[in-house]
C-alpha cells in the first residue's frame, strides 16, 4: 500500500501537484485523470486474482507491493519521464539490495547437494522421502518454507523423511529430476515423493508444454494428496522392527468415506 501512496502523495501534496502535467480537461494536475484511475482499477483486479492463490499473509502483502510497483512505474512515466526513470531505478536497486529473509525456524529436514542427494535417497529402499525442489529467489518457495518445516516436525519418522535441494544452486539436480527452474514454467516449489531413488508422485503436475498445473501448497492439501497420515502410521512400524506395506499400495488406497462398499472385503483380503 505504501507503493500506491507514492504517486498519491505527489497528486495530493500542495506545492508539488500544481507543477505536474495533467491530461484532464480542467487541467487539474492535483487529481487523477480517467486513464490513471483505469490503471489503478486494473491493478486492484490483478491483485485480487493473484491473492486467490496466495497461501500466507506474506504472499498477500507481497502481491500488493509487487503490482503496486508496476502500476507506479506506469503512472510516473505518464506524469514525467524523469520521475518514471527515477522510480524504476529505485525499484531495481531495492530489488537487488534487499533480499527477503530466509526461514530459520525448527525443522527435521535434510539439505541435499548435487553429490549427496542420489546416495542418500538410495541408501535404504524402504525409506520414503518427500523432497522439496526450491530456489531462494522464488517468493513462492520462501512462503512455503515454514509450511514444509511444520510438516517435517509432525511427520518425520524412521521410514518417512523430508529433504530439500536448492536447484538454483545445483542445476544438475534439477535436470536429473526434471524440475524446470524457469519462472515461466512455475514449477517451484515442486514436491517429489521418492522411494529408493524412484519417483512415486509429484506435485504440481505438468501439462504437455511442461508448465505446472495450478495446485495449492497448503498444509491440508499436501497431507491429503500425499496421504501423509496413512503413510506415517504405517511407517512407524520401522521403530518396532516390522516391515511397512508397499508405498504404492498406501497411495492407491482411497479414504474410507470414498471407498465403494463392494471393494471393502477385497482390500481387507489383500492386507
Amino acid at each position: 500500500m505504501e507503493q500506491k501512496q507514492a504517486i498519491w502523495c505527489l497528486k495530493t501534496c500542495p506545492g508539488l501537484c500544481e507543477h505536474l502535467p495533467s491530461q484532464r480537461e480542467d487541467n487539474n494536475s492535483c487529481a487523477f485523470d480517467w486513464r490513471e484511475l483505469e490503471i489503478l482499477m486494473f491493478l486492484s483486479a490483478i491483485v485480487m486474482m493473484k491473492n486467490r492463490r496466495a497461501i500466507t499473509l506474506e504472499q498477500h502483502i507481497g502481491n500488493i507491493f509487487l503490482f503496486s510497483k508496476v502500476a507506479n512505474v506506469v503512472l510516473f512515466f505518464r506524469v514525467d519521464l524523469r520521475l518514471g526513470l527515477l522510480y524504476l531505478t529505485l525499484c531495481v536497486v531495492f530489488l537487488i539490495t534487499c533480499k527477503p529473509p530466509i526461514f530459520m525456524g525448527p525443522e527435521y529436514i535434510t539439505y541435499f547437494s548435487d553429490s549427496t542427494i542420489d546416495e542418500e535417497l538410495q541408501r535404504d529402499g524402504r525409506v520414503t522421502w518427500i523432497v522439496e525442489f526450491y530456489a531462494n529467489w522464488s517468493s513462492e518457495c520462501q512462503s512455503f518454507a515454514p509450511i514444509f518445516a511444520d510438516l517435517s516436525l509432525k511427520y518425520n519418522c524412521l521410514g518417512l523423511k523430508f529433504g530439500k535441494v536448492d536447484i538454483g544452486q545445483y542445476g544438475a539436480v534439477a535436470e536429473r529430476y526434471k524440475v524446470n527452474p524457469s519462472p515461466l514454467c512455475k514449477q517451484l516449489p515442486s514436491l517429489l515423493l521418492l522411494q529408493g531413488g524412484r519417483e512415486i508422485m509429484r506435485r504440481p503436475l505438468l501439462d504437455k508444454k511442461g508448465r505446472a498445473i495450478g495446485w495449492s501448497f497448503t498444509e491440508e492439501d499436501i497431507i491429503r494428496e500425499f496421504n501423509l497420515n496413512e503413510i506415517f502410521q504405517r511407517f512407524k512400524k520401522f521403530s518396532k522392527g516390522e516391515e511397512p506395506e508397499d508405498l504404492k499400495t498406501l497411495l492407491q488406497e482411497a479414504p474410507e468415506e470414498e471407498q465403494p462398499h463392494e471393494d471393502e472385503p477385497e482390500s481387507k483380503k489383500d492386507k
